[in-house]
């Protein structure tokens, strides 16, 4: 089967979110044993919270977003980007892949056609966030096979 990269369309909206809250369960699930007590604090709705977040995201102004997908199937995974010109700064957003389709090129495929995007859009960085914790370690690494350097500051959290 052929990889096919393609823009959002209305139709896919309810299968990114489901596909984007089951690939991020095991990483909500480090940050709750990460963070402890603060978790409720900085999370308060946990993995439930990020429904609405993929939800913003998709809609926000600006915002360009594709999904990956097998011939015309439902999307098993979605790329959103923001362009900064005045920084010529292109951002993902957010990136996700089901996890039945993990580890076989799809985060890369989408990363690599962001970042191709982002370029042709005139930018001259790309950046992509994601979280410390080892819930998160498959996605930087992947970033960083991708090309990108984490440069990016510590921050520090104290519960009190």
């Amino acid at each position: 089967m052929t990889l096919e990269i393609r823009p959002l369309s209305p139709a896919d909206i309810e299968p990114v979110v489901r596909l984007s809250l089951r690939a991020w369960a095991p990483a909500f699930a480090s940050m709750e044993v990460q963070y402890g007590e603060m978790y409720r604090w900085l999370r308060p709705d946990g993995l439930a919270g990020q429904d609405q977040a993929v939800r913003d995201v998709l809609a926000a102004d600006g915002a360009h977003t594709w999904v990956a997908d097998y011939a015309g199937d439902q999307a098993v995974g979605f790329v959103s980007v923001q362009l900064v010109p005045d920084q010529s700064l292109g951002v993902i957003e957010m990136i996700a892949v089901d996890p039945e389709h993990q580890h076989c090129g799809v985060g890369a495929s989408l990363t690599r056609f962001a970042v191709d995007w982002m370029r042709e859009a005139g930018m001259h960085v790309a950046m992509v966030e994601t979280g410390g914790d080892a819930g998160h370690a498959p996605a930087r690494r992947l970033y960083e096979s991708a090309g990108f350097r984490d440069i990016s500051p510590a921050r520090y959290w104290m519960s009190l």
